[in-house]
């Protein structure tokens, strides 16, 4: 056993050991990945570097970082090399992009299959399926084929997604692309009331991700949801922070996503009161 261990030191202290260290880390357990757009703001800022967890729905097809190379084959033709548990409701996902899968977007997940979108002038309302684990984070409902809708159920306990003001929202920007005649990645349809609104049902293993920023999101409200094959990981840590102005946003670095969000809540309900 002396001799196996001091075999793998002297392994792991070798170039080749330090390699083949690195290698088996970024392919199976973390990854670096920095937030290029708004997107998710205010929970992920631009110039955020992160840790993601690569292992958290399953160990996905490695990849050579940066080229995008997949380095085995699609074995079990799910993007996966071992399958894993599914992104659950209001997780933070790292997915390819399903039209160039050499671009990494991160966004909420928002609904899965079971449960029912539509997307009106007011903004995200869901119908979920039979587990709704965001039953009391809405107050404001509405009916729809016989469904009860609720509306951002996700804002209170991810203060993040918000509707930033902007020349034109994406609902106006969804109406101008159907009736230009681009495809976009929901249906068309009315309300009771006769008002005009967008509607999607994810079938099994596709998830319906919006950014937190939803006026200044491009999701799948507008190219469709994304299938468990894309599916990277989740955001851990943030290991370093700069503003536009490349200033270091010291308070940001060494923190977990999930502490950021509290910092957010916390912030809130300071002001509020």
């Amino acid at each position: 056993m002396k001799n196996f261990l001091k075999k793998l030191v002297d392994f792991s202290n070798s170039w080749v050991g330090t390699f083949v260290i690195v290698f088996f880390i970024i392919f199976f357990v973390i990854q670096s990945f920095v937030i290029p757009s708004g997107s998710m703001k205010n929970t992920l800022l631009v110039g955020d570097f992160l840790f993601v967890k690569k292992y958290v729905y399953g160990i996905p097809t490695p990849m050579i970082p940066w080229l995008n190379q997949k380095i085995l084959p699609d074995f079990n033709h799910n993007g996966h090399l071992f399958e894993g548990e599914r992104p659950k409701r209001g997780d933070i996902v790292i997915f390819l992009y399903p039209k160039n899968t050499k671009i990494h977007y991160v966004k909420r997940n928002v609904a899965v299959f079971g449960d029912e979108v539509l997307y009106t002038k007011e903004g995200l309302w869901v119908a979920f399926g039979e587990e709704n684990p965001y039953l009391h984070d809405s107050s404001k409902t509405l009916n729809y084929k016989g469904k009860t809708f609720y509306y951002e159920p996700y804002a209170k306990k991810h203060p993040g997604v918000h509707y930033e003001d902007t020349t034109i929202d994406a609902f106006s920007q969804l109406i101008l692309l159907f009736n230009n005649g681009q495809k976009i990645g929901m249906e068309p349809t009315y309300l009771e009331n006769g008002e005009e609104a967008f509607y999607y049902a994810p079938k099994e293993d596709e998830f319906f991700m919006m950014g937190d920023n939803r006026n200044n999101s491009e999701d799948s409200r507008f190219w469709g949801v994304a299938n468990y094959q894309h599916i990277i990981g989740t955001p851990w840590v943030v290991y370093f922070s700069w503003d536009s102005d490349y200033k270091i946003r010291w308070d940001r670095i060494g923190k977990s996503i999930k502490s950021l969000e509290q910092k957010t809540i916390t912030q809130r309900d300071l002001k509020d009161n």
